[in-house]
């Protein structure tokens, strides 16, 4: 499920913190279901998930910001300078690319 938003567009996430490996999962609910290795503490967990939806989608760290959910598991995060559809194709591609 992703929104449009001026400047970029908006992914939901729900983010699991602690796993074996960092990687976009699959999609549950609406949202893009994302595991880092790294622990829900002092913000190391959303620092990884910028770090995983960037490699994922294939978009520069500094365009990706955490709007909501900083200690949620359902989370938002803001992508810039991409319109909601690329957005929406990039997250899609990648789901299918991770389900091999």
């Amino acid at each position: 499920d992703v929104r449009a938003q001026p400047g970029g567009g908006v992914v939901r996430v729900r983010a699991e913190a602690g796993c074996r490996r960092c990687w976009l999962r699959g999609e549950q609910d609406g949202a893009v279901k994302v595991d880092v290795t790294q622990v829900a503490e002092k913000g190391k967990a959303n620092k990884a998930m910028i770090a995983t939806l960037s490699k994922g989608l294939g978009i520069r760290r500094s365009a990706i910001e955490l709007l909501s959910g900083i200690t949620s598991s359902r989370k938002k995060f803001i992508i810039s300078g991409v319109t909601a559809d690329d957005l929406a194709r990039l997250v899609q591609a990648s789901l299918d690319d991770s389900r091999g």
